[in-house]
């Protein structure tokens, strides 16, 4: 493989005033000197209402606010042929919701992601955790910058620990010098000097440090406490230099104002390590515990400088075995006399230094830009294998039509003058475990389906008897709907699981709207409204989900329907109430387990919310959906289905095998309506890619369609297809691809309008 040659870094960039610009341009700086020939360029991240002079090594700018910056960023990015992108990420510093905006860039990228986490939250908001996941996910390398990071990555983001790399934060590669030169040079000859810097708020604890002083300074009284930087532009635009006084007032009052020194700078790297260079103490009193990253400490420890520190994440690894002190947070006691201890016992302080120096060699910026630079190297290798694998699966995919022909050989064999029967052996129908609702209740749909425009509709006679099938299911003693019937047309229970209930609703439903059949459509509703009630005492989530799926069609067939409507609303509320109560950051779900038909659940609340204009119900089905799909998807980028090995696990990634059918139907169906509510072309490829899962793309590279009899698998087994082909099987891949077929000819129009609108122009 060729050297790597262009390399973008994505992030905040000097002259804009944080430690994410500060480490960005060191990083670019550092990847630049590593290689003759090898350019890195900076792609800076500006925040709304700002313009900043930004020097060459900035090839491009993106407003953190406007998405379409975002998208042209990309574009030329591709376009400009990179070898890798590295993201500094940070949660403040991109737009959107939690920073959601770059996911925008991100997905649009053609070449590998190397991601560095500047932060790692233990406990994000689900919003947070959302972004957080999509970038994982589409990055080729994690780098954080402790080893705190990497334990919260695998613990609670469930990252692979193979994904992380720990590449410690770069530091100049300065002497090991005494300060007292550089004191003389700066004015503090004579003193014992304390320093911070960095930009200037109140998570730094500055006010701790301010409190410990009288206490420093009766046993050091020449001690002097150095506060360099500037106030956080953030905190100048929201309160201008309020802060900065409140600190200044503090001094005063505790009667120390000859001891503490501010200056209200934001300095270069050269003046910036004249200021470290001179002072015997470094401390950082955060009052934060999860603080991944400190620029601040790196620095300090790299310049052998006794650091003492409150324990934040980054300071308890870097400070450990003596290479520096840790004190509580928030306690000026503890804070003052371990300074005071530090400045009157030289020999313990010079240990102190020549230990952290002696530690930090291997965080230079030149040795930090080799570790980059390997693992750019070892993402592009690996972005390059998969791309290999995508092809080969891609081009296996493409020997059989994306859509293929809608044939039903297999699904009339397997009907009789019942309905449609269960199971087959092989391809055989089996008559020995009869008919269910939940089969014939498809089937209903499936007939549904085939009226659209473009399809071949059923015989009339056919679909008469899949609704006399449900006619003579309903049971009016109970409300309810029977499921299983016996070959010998004996039914074998009274009433069928809430489930069956709430699909043979869903069916009644499409009938009501989209049969042929004027008189039928009256049955369907008369039928619907009749077993409706029942379905407000249901507990299953699915049942509510499947009834609501039939609420949106008789709704539009029925619009005059208060009853109807009113249950609708009831019935989402209650899937929204099942989120919020199970919902955490890392499971984004109805409810404790992943089971069947799992994208009917947000496709419910999706095909809702557009029917009723409410954007809680969008919102929430597009948020469950877009997790369930990073559930359902490969390392390998295709479809695979939660396999029922899993079903009942509580909280549990779902297990590979056994896939079947009927997951891929409802997944289709409910990107499809995600496209209807987003308008955005990804969901049309996650839902192409899914129904490639018939087709071959997937864990066995096993087609499970027969296209010329329209036949299918009953699923896939960790080691081969189910031979047997039954009536779910067919009905579920009939219905998808009536879908994706659907899908082509909207597509095909679409196109077709452009063209002539073209040609009109």
């Amino acid at each position: 493989m060729t050297p790597l040659g262009r390399i973008a870094l994505i992030g905040n960039s000097l002259p804009r005033r944080c430690g994410i610009a500060t480490f960005t341009t060191d990083l670019q700086r550092a990847i630049t000197n590593s290689r003759p020939n090898l350019v890195a360029s900076i792609v800076a991240m500006t925040d709304h209402g700002q313009a900043y002079d930004y020097p060459d090594s900035v090839a491009l700018q993106i407003r953190d606010d406007s998405i379409e910056s975002y998208k042209r960023a990309a574009a030329l990015l591709n376009s400009g042929r990179f070898d890798v992108a590295c993201l500094q990420h940070e949660f403040g510093i991109f737009g959107g919701e939690s920073g959601s905006h770059i996911l925008e860039l991100l997905s649009r990228l053609s070449m590998p992601v190397v991601t560095t986490l500047h932060t790692v939250l233990s406990e994000p908001t689900s919003a947070q955790r959302a972004v957080m996941d999509r970038i994982v996910e589409m990055s080729s390398k994690i780098v954080v910058m402790a080893n705190k990071g990497h334990e919260l990555l695998c613990s609670v983001y469930r990252v692979p620990g193979e994904k992380i790399e720990i590449i410690a934060h770069g530091i100049p590669d300065f002497p090991f010098v005494e300060p007292d030169a550089a004191k003389a040079r700066l004015g503090f000859s004579g003193r014992s000097v304390i320093l911070t810097f960095g930009l200037l708020s109140p998570s730094k604890g500055i006010e701790i440090m301010i409190d410990a002083m009288p206490s420093i300074l009766k046993q050091c009284p020449d001690a002097v406490y150095v506060v360099l930087g500037a106030t956080h532009p953030n905190l100048v635009r929201d309160q201008g230099e309020a802060y900065r006084e409140s600190l200044v007032k503090r001094v005063r009052q505790l009667g120390v104002e000859d001891h503490v020194v501010f200056l209200d700078q934001f300095v270069d790297q050269a003046t910036l390590l004249e200021f470290i260079s001179m002072c015997d103490i470094y401390v950082t009193p955060y009052l934060n515990e999860a603080q991944m990253t400190s620029g601040t400490l790196a620095y300090s420890f790299g310049l052998g400088k006794p650091v003492v520190s409150t324990p934040y994440w980054h300071a308890r690894e870097l400070l450990a075995d003596g290479r520096g002190a840790l004190v509580a947070f928030n306690d000026a006691p503890e804070t003052g006399r371990t300074i005071a201890e530090l400045l009157t016992d030289k020999p313990r302080r010079q240990a102190m230094r020549e230990r952290a120096y002696a530690a930090s060699r291997p965080m230079t910026w030149e040795r930090t830009a080799e570790r980059y630079m390997a693992t750019f190297a070892n993402a592009r290798q690996s972005h390059s294998l998969k791309a290999v694998a995508r092809d080969a699966t891609a081009a296996a995919v493409s020997q059989i039509p994306v859509a293929p022909a809608m044939q039903t050989a297999h699904f009339l064999s397997m009907c009789d003058d019942t309905g449609l029967l269960q199971h087959a052996v092989h391809s055989v129908p089996d008559r020995l475990h009869g008919y269910c609702v939940d089969d014939n209740a498809r089937a209903l749909l499936l007939a549904c389906a085939l009226n659209e425009p473009g399809e071949q509709p059923l015989a009339d006679v056919l679909t008469a008897r899949f609704a006399a099938f449900v006619q003579h299911a309903w049971n009016p003693d109970t409300g309810r709907f029977r499921n299983f019937m016996g070959y010998d047309r004996t039914w074998l229970e009274e009433k069928g699981s809430e489930d069956s209930h709430g699909r043979t609703l869903w069916a009644l439903g499409q009938c009501a709207r989209r049969d042929a059949s004027g008189a039928r459509r009256r049955w369907a509703a008369a039928l619907f409204t009749e077993a409706l009630p029942i379905a407000k005492s249901f507990d299953s989530p699915r049942a509510s989900a499947f009834t609501l799926l039939g609420l949106d069609a008789y709704c539009a067939a029925s619009p005059d329907d208060r009853r109807a409507r009113d249950m609708r609303r009831g019935l989402a509320d209650r899937l929204m109430l099942c989120l919020e109560s199970v919902e955490t950051p890392e499971w984004i779900w109805f409810e404790e387990g992943l089971a069947y038909d799992n994208a009917r659940l947000p496709e419910a609340l999706i095909v809702t919310g557009l029917a009723t204009r409410n954007r809680g119900y969008i919102d929430a089905g597009l948020k469950s959906l877009r997790w369930l799909m990073t559930q359902q998807t490969s390392p390998m980028g295709h479809f695979r289905p939660v396999g029922t090995a899993g079903f009942g696990e509580q909280r549990k990634p779902p297990h590979a095998f056994d896939q079947q059918p009927v997951e891929a139907t409802a997944t289709i169906a409910a990107c499809l309506t995600a496209l209807r509510a987003e308008g955005d072309a990804e969901w049309k490829e996650e839902a192409t890619n899914v129904f490639a899962w018939f087709l071959g793309s997937n864990d066995l590279s096993v087609a499970l369609v027969d296209t010329e009899t329209g036949s299918c698998r009953d699923g896939l087994h960790p080691d081969r297809a189910n031979e047997n082909r039954g009536g779910e099987s067919v009905v579920c891949y009939l219905l998808g691809l009536a879908e994706i077929r659907q899908l082509a000819r909207v597509s095909v129009n679409q196109a077709d309008s452009v063209a002539l609108r073209a040609v009109g122009a």
